[in-house]
């Protein structure tokens, strides 16, 4: 791997997850002691107080079942394509397994976020907060109205077990406040699902015995090749206006883009300081690439401006031969081709994500949405048993089973190779087309408020071969970037952090779409450091450094 990528860890996933500009959209020696040791023996004392229904002796294995009938209040985004409902099977299981019931605060998702600030602001939110992307719990820390989660981590033996196999300390720390306590539960993965890549019209490469490309430089080389066959052709145009494409593209290339920019930031190992992303080679390289392949006629200029409709119809006649996608939009790609070239008569399919001169690096995160908790739950003579029940429903092998697929002789049922298959009835993503109930909207399987996190073979239970087959590649090919060290926002820096943030982006957006359009000549790019300098970069920069550096004082 190049050197530079090696003391560049990317960071504006990680960033994002302690900032209060957070939005919905990775272990280490220090982190592991913290996380797995110090806090598992820091929370407050449980007495009689609040143990009531608790189990004795709960470890990580153990299905939790409630010593006394217990409900427990809940907040519940509610998905309009399957509403919740009272006699859901995933309701009376749980009731018959764990002796729990919720009391719901039901919410519509389109207003969720919106009220359960109001909820928490005032006092009156329930104690389990689902649906909660990391960052969103920053708002909330000041006033001491939402758990220090990560005081309580000895309550929780799957969740704990789980960090320390898979080695998530450092994801952990990206979640960690000024006080070095993190205050929302994530869903834990055990590996990246990968999404996005570009799709690849497999039979005209084969048809000019060109190699499928491994890395940005291969994609170059097989486009000009083709460019002499077919000079009339587009060959890659694009969706996402770009921003998919700059994404993962960035994270090859050691820094962030696209939708993954994000605050811009990348940590400079060797430097111990964050940079912003904009002003480093990495960037400045993968711009320059993008800005060739359009100025070299291998790339749709209109990539970054036309709507989506536009680039797949010029996929599907045959003007483009290369698009990105994920795995749903592959399916939708396979079904216009099927009407203009032929079931049969062609061949997409995804790449793994090109390689770049600073290495096989792809972005992602094993972390999700979670919980946050109510500090008034702590007070509940119920609050252990409370924590013994998230721990096992969100976090065992057995609850994550669970909330995925139901229940099985009912809604699937599992062959001794572990491999799932829906019952006759019971249909979900067009696994099983004839089935004639839902598994979330029938039965609230499957369902964003529940489920969500596990194993690798979980995650991929419900793939089709295809995509597992990228999946695996993408894991055993690539490597997944470094988290980035926590820098959490004090309160009184966070208004000006985003007025500087803001500019500073859209100055960003606009340079880069100018130097890849040709708009703007490479040779400006200097020029558009000074202008991001102007614009208060080293303010921000200082802002961000402070608090790492203050972080890291604090918590040696």
């Amino acid at each position: 791997m190049n050197t530079r990528f090696k003391k560049l860890l990317m960071s504006g996933s990680a960033f994002a997850l302690v900032s209060l500009l957070a939005a919905c959209n990775q272990g280490g020696e220090a982190g592991s002691d913290s996380t797995t040791t110090d806090e598992a023996t820091s929370s407050t004392e449980t007495t009689s107080e609040n143990t009531a229904g608790a189990m004795e002796d709960y470890k990580a294995g153990d299905q939790f079942t409630a010593t006394e009938p217990l409900t427990f209040s809940m907040m519940y985004s509610d998905h309009p394509n399957y509403p919740i409902k009272e006699d859901w099977l995933l309701f009376e299981k749980i009731k018959e397994l764990a002796n729990v019931e919720f009391e719901t605060t039901v919410i519509p998702m389109s207003d969720y976020e919106q009220k359960r600030s109001l909820l928490i602001s005032s006092g009156e939110s329930p104690y389990i907060i689902p649906k909660t992307y990391p960052g969103q719990e920053s708002p909330f820390v000041s006033s001491g109205t939402i758990l220090p989660v990560s005081d309580y981590l000895d309550l929780m033996p799957h969740f704990q077990e789980k960090v320390e196999k898979w080695g998530m300390e450092k994801e952990l720390d990206g979640l960690r406040q000024e006080d070095g306590k993190f205050y929302v539960l994530p869903g834990l993965h055990e590996t990246v699902r990968h999404d996005y890549t570009l799709a690849l019209r497999y039979d005209i490469w084969e048809e000019n015995n060109l190699e499928i490309p491994d890395t940005w430089e291969d994609l170059y080389e097989s486009l000009k090749a083709l460019k002499k066959v077919y000079p009339d052709r587009v060959l890659f145009s694009d969706r996402f206006k770009g921003q998919s494409l700059l994404n993962y593209a960035a994270s090859s290339f050691g820094t962030v883009g696209g939708w993954g920019f994000n605050q811009g930031l990348v940590f400079n190992e060797e430097a111990d300081a964050f940079e912003y992303a904009p002003t480093t080679d990495n960037y400045r390289d993968m711009v320059a690439y993008f800005a060739k392949l359009v100025d070299e006629g291998l790339m749709d200029p209109e990539s970054f401006t036309q709507e989506d409709d536009q680039a797949i119809q010029k996929l599907s006649n045959e003007q483009s031969f290369v698009i990105s996608t994920n795995a749903q939009n592959l399916i939708d790609y396979r079904a216009g081709l099927d009407t203009t070239v032929g079931a049969g008569e062609y061949e997409i399919k995804k790449i793994t994500n090109p390689a770049s001169e600073y290495g096989n690096i792809i972005g992602g995160v094993r972390t999700e949405n979670g919980i946050m908790i109510s500090s008034e739950a702590a007070e509940d003579e119920n609050f252990v048993a409370m924590m013994q029940f998230i721990d096992w429903l969100w976090y065992s092998d057995e609850g994550q089973e669970f909330t995925k697929w139901g229940v099985e002789g009912t809604t699937y049922t599992k062959d001794d190779a572990g491999n799932y298959k829906l019952a006759d009835d019971v249909n979900y993503i067009g696994l099983n087309p004839a089935g004639t109930k839902a598994l979330n909207a029938d039965f609230g399987f499957s369902g964003g408020v529940f489920s969500y996190g596990g194993t690798t073979a979980l995650s991929q239970s419900m793939m089709a071969e295809e995509e597992k087959e990228f999946q695996n590649a993408m894991n055993e090919t690539r490597e997944l970037a470094e988290p980035a060290p926590p820098a959490p926002l004090s309160e009184d820096v966070q208004e000006q952090y985003t007025l500087l943030a803001t500019p500073l982006r859209d100055a960003t957006d606009q340079a880069t779409l100018q130097f890849i359009l040709g708009n703007r000549p490479m040779e400006e790019y200097d020029q558009f450091i000074t202008e991001l300098q102007g614009q208060g970069l080293d303010q921000y920069l200082q802002i961000v450094n402070d608090a790492y550096n203050d972080y890291k004082a604090a918590n040696e």
